[in-house]
Protein backbone atom coordinates (compact mmCIF):
# COMPACT_ATOMS: atom_id res chain seq x y z
CA UNK A 1 0.00 0.00 0.00
CA UNK A 2 1.08 3.48 -0.15
CA UNK A 3 1.64 5.45 3.17
CA UNK A 4 3.17 8.94 3.89
CA UNK A 5 6.30 8.22 6.09
CA UNK A 6 8.68 10.56 8.01
CA UNK A 7 11.96 10.62 6.89
CA UNK A 8 13.67 12.77 9.00
CA UNK A 9 12.88 16.73 10.09
CA UNK A 10 11.29 18.28 7.78
CA UNK A 11 11.22 15.40 5.49
CA UNK A 12 8.31 13.27 4.42
CA UNK A 13 7.20 10.85 1.66
CA UNK A 14 4.75 8.58 0.34
CA UNK A 15 6.42 5.31 -0.34
CA UNK A 16 5.44 1.71 -0.62
CA UNK A 17 4.98 -0.53 2.42
CA UNK A 18 3.49 -3.68 3.73
CA UNK A 19 -0.02 -3.66 3.95
CA UNK A 20 -1.03 -3.56 7.80
CA UNK A 21 -2.01 -7.37 9.05
CA UNK A 22 -4.74 -8.84 12.09
CA UNK A 23 -2.03 -9.12 14.68
CA UNK A 24 -4.43 -9.88 18.04
CA UNK A 25 -7.94 -11.00 17.60
CA UNK A 26 -9.00 -7.35 18.94
CA UNK A 27 -7.63 -5.76 15.73
CA UNK A 28 -9.78 -5.00 13.05
CA UNK A 29 -8.65 -3.15 9.36
CA UNK A 30 -9.73 -0.39 7.79
CA UNK A 31 -9.62 0.80 4.01
CA UNK A 32 -8.78 4.40 4.72
CA UNK A 33 -11.36 6.95 3.16
CA UNK A 34 -9.86 9.75 4.37
CA UNK A 35 -7.44 11.60 6.65
CA UNK A 36 -6.41 14.53 8.26
CA UNK A 37 -3.25 16.67 8.62
CA UNK A 38 -3.11 18.23 11.81
CA UNK A 39 -0.90 21.02 13.94
CA UNK A 40 0.45 17.84 16.12
CA UNK A 41 1.91 16.41 13.13
CA UNK A 42 4.19 19.51 12.65
CA UNK A 43 6.11 19.00 15.72
CA UNK A 44 6.95 15.64 14.53
CA UNK A 45 7.49 17.07 10.61
CA UNK A 46 9.72 19.67 12.63
CA UNK A 47 11.59 17.11 15.00
CA UNK A 48 10.39 18.29 18.43
CA UNK A 49 8.77 15.22 19.02
CA UNK A 50 11.71 12.06 19.72
CA UNK A 51 12.00 8.23 19.00
CA UNK A 52 10.64 9.12 15.32
CA UNK A 53 12.35 6.41 13.08
CA UNK A 54 12.78 6.69 9.38
CA UNK A 55 9.88 5.28 7.52
CA UNK A 56 7.11 5.86 10.24
CA UNK A 57 4.25 6.30 8.60
CA UNK A 58 2.19 9.45 10.18
CA UNK A 59 -1.04 10.43 10.75
CA UNK A 60 -3.67 10.03 13.40
CA UNK A 61 -6.95 11.26 12.01
CA UNK A 62 -8.25 8.39 10.16
CA UNK A 63 -11.74 7.21 8.69
CA UNK A 64 -12.78 4.55 6.32
CA UNK A 65 -14.51 1.52 5.82
CA UNK A 66 -14.18 -2.07 8.27
CA UNK A 67 -12.71 -4.45 5.33
CA UNK A 68 -11.37 -7.27 7.87
CA UNK A 69 -11.93 -8.32 11.43
CA UNK A 70 -10.39 -10.17 14.10
CA UNK A 71 -12.19 -12.98 15.24
CA UNK A 72 -12.53 -10.89 19.11
CA UNK A 73 -14.04 -8.25 17.39
CA UNK A 74 -17.82 -7.85 17.73
CA UNK A 75 -19.15 -4.52 17.45
CA UNK A 76 -18.05 -4.09 13.79
CA UNK A 77 -18.46 -5.62 10.45
CA UNK A 78 -16.47 -5.60 7.42
CA UNK A 79 -18.39 -2.62 5.35
CA UNK A 80 -18.92 -0.01 8.60
CA UNK A 81 -18.03 3.25 8.39
CA UNK A 82 -16.07 3.81 10.88
CA UNK A 83 -14.18 7.12 12.48
CA UNK A 84 -10.93 6.12 14.86
CA UNK A 85 -9.64 8.26 17.88
CA UNK A 86 -6.23 9.29 17.90
CA UNK A 87 -5.49 7.77 21.34
CA UNK A 88 -5.69 4.44 21.40
CA UNK A 89 -7.70 2.64 24.50
CA UNK A 90 -8.51 -0.41 25.87
CA UNK A 91 -12.22 0.13 27.13
CA UNK A 92 -11.04 -2.08 30.41
CA UNK A 93 -8.52 -0.24 32.45
CA UNK A 94 -8.99 2.00 35.40
CA UNK A 95 -8.52 5.19 33.20
CA UNK A 96 -10.61 4.12 29.94
CA UNK A 97 -13.70 2.90 32.71
CA UNK A 98 -13.45 6.89 34.28
CA UNK A 99 -13.88 7.59 30.35
CA UNK A 100 -10.27 9.19 30.47
CA UNK A 101 -9.33 7.47 27.44
CA UNK A 102 -6.05 9.24 26.99
CA UNK A 103 -4.70 7.93 30.01
CA UNK A 104 -4.91 4.15 29.08
CA UNK A 105 -2.39 2.40 31.18
CA UNK A 106 -3.17 -0.79 28.62
CA UNK A 107 -2.68 0.89 25.09
CA UNK A 108 1.13 1.75 24.96
CA UNK A 109 3.75 -1.04 24.54
CA UNK A 110 6.21 1.32 25.39
CA UNK A 111 5.07 2.52 28.57
CA UNK A 112 8.39 2.70 30.54
CA UNK A 113 9.81 4.96 27.62
CA UNK A 114 6.70 7.77 27.88
CA UNK A 115 7.43 7.37 31.95
CA UNK A 116 10.83 8.41 32.11
CA UNK A 117 9.70 11.65 30.26
CA UNK A 118 6.10 12.30 32.23
CA UNK A 119 6.60 10.14 35.08
CA UNK A 120 3.44 8.26 33.92
CA UNK A 121 2.98 7.04 30.31
CA UNK A 122 -0.58 8.21 28.41
CA UNK A 123 -2.18 5.86 26.15
CA UNK A 124 -0.87 5.04 22.59
CA UNK A 125 -1.24 7.16 20.04
CA UNK A 126 -1.35 6.13 15.89
CA UNK A 127 1.38 7.50 13.99
CA UNK A 128 2.83 9.98 16.53
CA UNK A 129 6.58 8.41 17.28
CA UNK A 130 7.49 5.03 19.34
CA UNK A 131 7.37 7.30 22.49
CA UNK A 132 3.48 6.68 22.28
CA UNK A 133 3.47 3.15 21.15
CA UNK A 134 4.97 3.16 17.49
CA UNK A 135 1.92 2.74 15.79
CA UNK A 136 1.80 3.36 11.97
CA UNK A 137 -0.48 5.66 11.36
CA UNK A 138 -3.67 6.45 9.07
CA UNK A 139 -2.13 8.86 6.38
CA UNK A 140 -2.25 5.48 4.89
CA UNK A 141 -3.99 3.30 2.54
CA UNK A 142 -5.40 1.09 5.10
CA UNK A 143 -4.84 1.20 8.80
CA UNK A 144 -4.61 -1.34 11.66
CA UNK A 145 -6.78 -0.34 14.55
CA UNK A 146 -6.40 -2.35 17.77
CA UNK A 147 -8.93 -2.69 20.55
CA UNK A 148 -11.24 -2.46 17.60
CA UNK A 149 -14.47 -3.22 20.22
CA UNK A 150 -13.43 -0.19 22.12
CA UNK A 151 -12.39 2.79 20.37
CA UNK A 152 -13.94 3.84 16.72
CA UNK A 153 -17.60 5.05 16.16
CA UNK A 154 -19.48 4.09 13.79
CA UNK A 155 -20.73 6.92 10.70
CA UNK A 156 -23.82 6.97 9.94
CA UNK A 157 -24.50 7.53 5.81
CA UNK A 158 -25.10 11.54 5.01
CA UNK A 159 -22.15 12.32 7.36
CA UNK A 160 -19.65 13.28 5.03
CA UNK A 161 -15.69 12.33 5.14
CA UNK A 162 -14.59 15.78 6.22
CA UNK A 163 -16.73 15.55 9.91
CA UNK A 164 -15.91 12.43 9.91
CA UNK A 165 -12.26 12.64 10.15
CA UNK A 166 -12.87 16.09 12.13
CA UNK A 167 -14.35 13.85 15.00
CA UNK A 168 -11.40 12.04 15.45
CA UNK A 169 -9.26 14.69 17.04
CA UNK A 170 -9.59 18.49 15.89
CA UNK A 171 -13.24 18.82 16.69
CA UNK A 172 -13.29 16.91 20.33
CA UNK A 173 -9.86 18.35 21.34
CA UNK A 174 -11.59 22.51 20.53
CA UNK A 175 -15.08 21.11 22.37
CA UNK A 176 -13.00 19.68 25.51
CA UNK A 177 -10.47 22.74 25.64
CA UNK A 178 -14.01 24.76 25.96
CA UNK A 179 -15.61 22.51 28.32
CA UNK A 180 -12.63 22.56 30.93
CA UNK A 181 -13.53 26.24 30.96
CA UNK A 182 -16.67 25.26 32.93
CA UNK A 183 -18.50 28.49 31.02
CA UNK A 184 -21.36 29.98 32.51
CA UNK A 185 -23.86 31.48 30.42
CA UNK A 186 -22.69 34.96 28.92
CA UNK A 187 -19.21 34.58 30.26
CA UNK A 188 -15.82 35.89 28.34
CA UNK A 189 -13.52 33.63 26.67
CA UNK A 190 -10.29 34.32 24.88
CA UNK A 191 -9.09 31.51 22.13
CA UNK A 192 -5.05 32.51 21.88
CA UNK A 193 -4.48 30.60 18.16
CA UNK A 194 -7.07 30.12 15.30
CA UNK A 195 -6.19 27.17 13.72
CA UNK A 196 -8.57 24.45 13.49
CA UNK A 197 -8.37 23.21 16.82
CA UNK A 198 -8.72 27.13 17.91
CA UNK A 199 -12.30 27.43 15.47
CA UNK A 200 -13.64 24.35 17.00
CA UNK A 201 -12.85 25.78 20.90
CA UNK A 202 -14.43 29.36 19.33
CA UNK A 203 -17.70 27.46 18.31
CA UNK A 204 -17.47 25.15 21.19
CA UNK A 205 -17.33 27.82 23.77
CA UNK A 206 -20.36 29.65 22.75
CA UNK A 207 -22.21 26.44 21.96
CA UNK A 208 -21.26 26.18 26.06
CA UNK A 209 -23.07 29.36 26.31
CA UNK A 210 -19.87 31.94 26.17
CA UNK A 211 -21.65 35.41 25.42
CA UNK A 212 -18.49 36.72 23.76
CA UNK A 213 -15.33 35.02 22.35
CA UNK A 214 -12.19 36.63 21.96
CA UNK A 215 -9.86 35.26 19.38
CA UNK A 216 -5.75 35.88 18.84
CA UNK A 217 -4.14 35.04 16.05
CA UNK A 218 -1.73 36.90 12.96
CA UNK A 219 -3.18 35.99 10.61
CA UNK A 220 -6.01 37.58 8.93
CA UNK A 221 -7.56 34.39 7.11
CA UNK A 222 -7.40 32.50 9.90
CA UNK A 223 -9.26 35.46 12.28
CA UNK A 224 -12.03 35.67 9.75
CA UNK A 225 -12.98 32.05 9.97
CA UNK A 226 -14.15 32.20 13.58
CA UNK A 227 -16.07 35.42 13.01
CA UNK A 228 -19.33 35.68 14.28
CA UNK A 229 -21.99 38.31 16.20
CA UNK A 230 -20.31 37.44 19.61
CA UNK A 231 -16.68 36.85 18.75
CA UNK A 232 -14.28 39.49 18.47
CA UNK A 233 -10.70 39.10 16.00
CA UNK A 234 -7.45 40.62 17.45
CA UNK A 235 -4.23 40.53 14.88
CA UNK A 236 -1.86 40.20 17.77
CA UNK A 237 1.08 41.59 14.90
CA UNK A 238 -0.78 44.80 15.22
CA UNK A 239 -0.54 45.34 18.38
CA UNK A 240 2.09 46.52 20.88
CA UNK A 241 0.67 44.90 23.84
CA UNK A 242 -1.92 41.81 23.41
CA UNK A 243 -2.46 41.21 27.14
CA UNK A 244 -3.56 44.75 28.09
CA UNK A 245 -5.38 44.99 24.91
CA UNK A 246 -7.39 42.20 25.71
CA UNK A 247 -7.62 43.42 28.90
CA UNK A 248 -8.77 46.39 28.08
CA UNK A 249 -11.68 44.94 26.25
CA UNK A 250 -13.11 43.45 29.18
CA UNK A 251 -13.02 46.84 31.60
CA UNK A 252 -9.94 45.66 33.04
CA UNK A 253 -11.20 42.27 34.56
CA UNK A 254 -9.39 39.71 31.97
CA UNK A 255 -12.02 37.37 30.68
CA UNK A 256 -13.23 34.70 32.81
CA UNK A 257 -11.15 31.93 31.02
CA UNK A 258 -8.55 31.37 28.07
CA UNK A 259 -7.62 28.77 25.79
CA UNK A 260 -3.90 28.32 24.68
CA UNK A 261 -4.78 26.01 21.20
CA UNK A 262 -1.33 26.94 20.28
CA UNK A 263 1.11 24.85 22.39
CA UNK A 264 4.92 24.35 21.83
CA UNK A 265 5.48 25.96 18.85
CA UNK A 266 4.24 29.57 19.38
CA UNK A 267 5.32 32.65 17.32
CA UNK A 268 5.86 35.63 18.72
CA UNK A 269 8.24 38.38 17.17
CA UNK A 270 9.23 40.07 20.73
CA UNK A 271 12.17 39.54 22.75
CA UNK A 272 11.00 36.51 24.88
CA UNK A 273 9.62 34.90 21.65
CA UNK A 274 13.28 35.64 20.15
CA UNK A 275 14.54 34.39 23.84
CA UNK A 276 12.48 31.02 23.34
CA UNK A 277 13.59 30.32 20.00
CA UNK A 278 17.23 30.78 20.86
CA UNK A 279 16.72 28.37 23.66
CA UNK A 280 15.01 25.58 21.73
CA UNK A 281 16.78 25.50 19.12
CA UNK A 282 19.64 25.26 21.82
CA UNK A 283 17.88 22.31 23.10
CA UNK A 284 17.47 24.35 26.08
CA UNK A 285 14.12 24.23 26.51
CA UNK A 286 11.57 22.15 24.57
CA UNK A 287 8.99 24.31 23.87
CA UNK A 288 7.80 27.67 22.77
CA UNK A 289 5.14 29.02 25.51
CA UNK A 290 4.02 32.71 23.98
CA UNK A 291 0.30 31.71 24.11
CA UNK A 292 0.72 29.86 27.68
CA UNK A 293 2.24 32.78 29.26
CA UNK A 294 -0.67 35.50 27.60
CA UNK A 295 -2.97 32.90 28.74
CA UNK A 296 -1.90 33.42 32.32
CA UNK A 297 -1.32 37.07 32.18
CA UNK A 298 -4.75 37.48 30.91
CA UNK A 299 -7.21 35.63 32.40
CA UNK A 300 -9.30 37.13 35.51
CA UNK A 301 -8.84 36.45 39.11
CA UNK A 302 -10.37 33.14 39.89
CA UNK A 303 -10.56 32.18 35.92
CA UNK A 304 -9.42 28.94 34.26
CA UNK A 305 -6.69 28.54 31.41
CA UNK A 306 -7.71 25.89 29.43
CA UNK A 307 -4.38 24.09 27.29
CA UNK A 308 -5.51 21.78 24.41
CA UNK A 309 -1.91 23.22 22.52
CA UNK A 310 0.62 20.07 22.87
CA UNK A 311 3.49 20.71 24.84
CA UNK A 312 6.15 18.15 25.07
CA UNK A 313 8.54 18.75 27.70
CA UNK A 314 9.91 21.75 29.95
CA UNK A 315 9.73 25.41 29.45
CA UNK A 316 11.16 28.89 30.92
CA UNK A 317 9.69 31.70 32.38
CA UNK A 318 6.72 30.81 33.47
CA UNK A 319 4.63 33.61 35.43
CA UNK A 320 3.69 31.40 38.72
CA UNK A 321 3.60 34.11 40.24
CA UNK A 322 0.61 35.56 38.31
CA UNK A 323 -1.26 31.94 38.22
CA UNK A 324 -0.48 31.25 41.88
CA UNK A 325 -1.49 34.96 42.97
CA UNK A 326 -4.47 35.17 40.75
CA UNK A 327 -6.09 31.87 41.91
CA UNK A 328 -5.90 30.26 38.70
CA UNK A 329 -7.16 27.24 38.17
CA UNK A 330 -5.59 25.12 34.95
CA UNK A 331 -7.17 22.28 32.89
CA UNK A 332 -4.80 20.50 30.18
CA UNK A 333 -4.26 17.03 28.83
CA UNK A 334 -4.79 15.04 25.25
CA UNK A 335 -8.22 14.72 24.77
CA UNK A 336 -10.21 12.05 25.90
CA UNK A 337 -11.73 11.29 22.27
CA UNK A 338 -13.78 8.41 22.22
CA UNK A 339 -16.01 10.13 25.47
CA UNK A 340 -17.09 13.22 23.18
CA UNK A 341 -17.84 11.20 19.59
CA UNK A 342 -21.06 10.32 20.39
CA UNK A 343 -22.23 13.31 21.81
CA UNK A 344 -20.55 15.38 18.64
CA UNK A 345 -22.04 13.35 15.97
CA UNK A 346 -24.99 14.03 17.44
CA UNK A 347 -24.65 17.73 17.17
CA UNK A 348 -23.80 17.27 13.31
CA UNK A 349 -27.20 15.03 12.52
CA UNK A 350 -28.82 17.56 14.65
CA UNK A 351 -27.58 20.40 12.94
CA UNK A 352 -26.36 22.24 15.15
CA UNK A 353 -22.80 22.19 13.43
CA UNK A 354 -20.98 21.77 10.43
CA UNK A 355 -17.57 20.77 11.13
CA UNK A 356 -16.51 20.49 7.31
CA UNK A 357 -16.66 24.74 7.08
CA UNK A 358 -12.71 24.57 8.73
CA UNK A 359 -11.65 22.51 5.95
CA UNK A 360 -9.61 24.27 3.45
CA UNK A 361 -7.81 21.68 1.26
CA UNK A 362 -9.08 18.41 -0.13
CA UNK A 363 -5.48 16.42 -1.69
CA UNK A 364 -4.11 13.30 -2.71
CA UNK A 365 -1.83 11.86 -0.62
CA UNK A 366 0.88 12.08 -2.90
CA UNK A 367 0.37 15.34 -2.22
CA UNK A 368 0.89 15.50 1.45
CA UNK A 369 4.35 16.33 1.73
CA UNK A 370 4.38 19.50 -0.54
CA UNK A 371 0.83 20.25 2.14
CA UNK A 372 2.99 19.55 5.19
CA UNK A 373 5.32 22.59 3.88
CA UNK A 374 2.16 24.79 3.34
CA UNK A 375 0.41 24.08 6.42
CA UNK A 376 3.75 24.66 8.49
CA UNK A 377 4.59 28.08 6.49
CA UNK A 378 1.04 29.51 6.51
CA UNK A 379 1.28 29.66 3.00
CA UNK A 380 -1.77 29.08 0.45
CA UNK A 381 -4.54 29.84 3.25
CA UNK A 382 -3.84 26.06 4.37
CA UNK A 383 -6.20 25.76 7.76
CA UNK A 384 -6.71 22.36 7.34
CA UNK A 385 -6.19 19.82 4.61
CA UNK A 386 -8.29 16.12 4.29
CA UNK A 387 -6.18 13.79 2.28
CA UNK A 388 -8.75 11.51 0.09
CA UNK A 389 -8.14 7.94 -1.15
Amino acid sequence: MKALCWQGKNQVVVNLVDDPAILDPTDMIIKVKASGICGSDLHLYDGYVPTMEKGDILGHEAFGEVVETGSEVHRFRVGDRVAVPFNISCGVCRFCKQELYSLCDRSNPNAEMAAKIYEYSPSGYFGYSHLFGGYAGGQAEYLRVPFADAIPVKIPEGVSGDDAVLLTDNFPTGYMAAENCSIREGETVVVLGAGSVGQFAVRSALLLGAGRVIVVDRFDWRLQRAAHDSVTLVNYERQKDVVQVVKDMTDGAGPDACIDAVGMEAHAGTAMGIYDSVKQTLRLETDRPTALRWAIQLCRKGGTVSIPGVYAGFIDKYPMGAFFSKGLTMRAGQTHVHKYMPRLLQMILDGKIKPAEVVSHHIRLDEAPEYYRLFRDKQNECLKAIIRF
